[in-house]
């Protein structure tokens, strides 16, 4: 199936790279999915640096369509509905280079969730154009680090397999850890 999906993408490129973006749309509507698996095969197809630029391309696409969907549908409505978090609360009331220099930071944390930055940004007073810059800007560094990982998993070098063996120990122990509670 994987080598048919390839074949179709490698034959139709630009409606690959179409579909690719539209994905990573959806990926980012729903907040809670991650992309690693769509960057994979996209440096499967498009290879490292081509992969990279597509995935770059859907996920600024999907921050900037989430951003305006969340604002038209959510603004009003969950002012209360937020969690409490203070980096949250100062994304709500930040504007400026307060609020581009704040999204930039959250997009490069590899622990805070994509989605959450997107909502907290988009029922706030961010404006768009500041958002989807920063959002842009701040995912860039955190891609080509799941961009590297990703590739050097795919070609089973050192450094991927270094990358599964300290990925799976930290899965081992989270699943511990949680289980010990």
């Amino acid at each position: 199936m994987q080598e048919w999906v390839v074949g179709i993408f490698e034959q139709y490129r630009e409606a690959a790279v179409l579909v690719i973006v539209l994905l990573n749309v959806a990926i980012s509507i729903l907040g809670v999915v991650p992309s690693v698996f769509l960057t994979a095969a996209n440096i499967v197809v498009f290879g490292p640096v081509g992969g990279t630029a597509i995935s770059a391309l859907g996920e600024a696409a999907g921050a900037a369509v989430s951003f305006f969907l969340y604002r038209k549908g959510f603004k009003r409505w969950v002012q209360t509905k937020l969690p409490d978090s203070r980096w949250a609360e100062t994304l709500l009331t930040a504007r400026g280079k307060e609020a581009f220099l704040l999204i930039i930071g959250l997009r490069v944390l590899p622990f805070v969730p994509s989605g959450l930055v997107t909502f907290a940004a988009a029922i706030g007073s961010v404006g768009a154009i500041t958002f989807i810059a920063a959002s842009t800007i701040g995912k860039i560094p955190a891609l080509l680090i799941e961009a590297y990982s990703v590739y050097q998993v795919t070609e089973w070098t050192v450094q991927g397999k270094l990358f599964l063996i300290v990925f799976s120990i930290i899965v081992i122990y989270l699943g511990f850890k949680k289980n010990r509670k």
